[in-house]
């Protein structure tokens, strides 16, 4: 199944639980129900959250849900008409975390963001995937509202390599959700939700 967010407003979280409902509802009843528990979600722009807390919330719902972002080449009769639509999902981000008795480790493993805004030379002068990140943050103790930014690291002209680790450690045991957060060099944010238990 394909959803098309509005044009005028991003996808939300609430936008995938609505998905996930219609989608139970349509599987399986008629001859053009859907035959597997897959959605595409095409859209101008997604929340925030979307591309990790949305996907595994479909994941939880039993779907493989994709996201995937309306280009701007569509507006273009030329564009379609010789096929060079492409739509690519939203920016991928891969961290690794660890934990050792009231410490946790994170390391930022891969970054990938869709190719379509991005001009060739600057695509041509990435060598490494880090390249593609301006800044990361780390929220240590998110409380499903605002993004806190408890730590960050950043290129700067006199350091252009980047830091892809860093650790904490937590005062008191319990669960926590950490958020990390990258800005790409197109100023473009993409968040990674990990649940720990120190």
């Amino acid at each position: 199944m394909v959803h098309v967010g509005s044009v005028d407003s991003p996808v939300a979280l609430g936008d995938i639980t609505q998905i996930a409902i219609e989608f139970k509802k349509a599987i399986g009843t008629g001859k053009d129900a859907p035959k597997e528990a897959a959605v595409d979600v095409l859209g101008w722009d997604f929340a925030f959250e979307i591309n990790e807390v949305g996907i595994q919330q479909a994941r939880d719902a039993g779907i493989n849900l994709r996201c995937l972002k309306i280009p701007r080449e569509v507006m273009d009769p030329k564009a379609v008409e010789q096929g060079d639509v492409k739509f690519f999902e939203l920016a991928a981000l891969a961290v690794d975390a660890k934990v050792k008795k009231s410490e946790m480790f994170l390391e930022l493993k891969d970054f990938t963001i869709p190719p379509d805004d991005v001009p060739d030379d600057v695509q041509k002068a990435i060598k490494h995937w880090s390249q593609w990140i301006d800044y990361w943050a780390v929220d240590w103790d998110n409380k499903a509202d605002t993004f806190h930014n408890q730590w960050q690291t950043y290129r700067t002209r006199q350091e252009p390599s980047l830091k892809l680790k860093t650790s904490h450690v937590y005062e008191e045991p319990g669960s926590y959700t950490v958020m990390v957060k990258v800005i790409d060099i197109l100023g473009n944010d993409t968040t990674k939700v990990i649940k720990v238990s120190i």
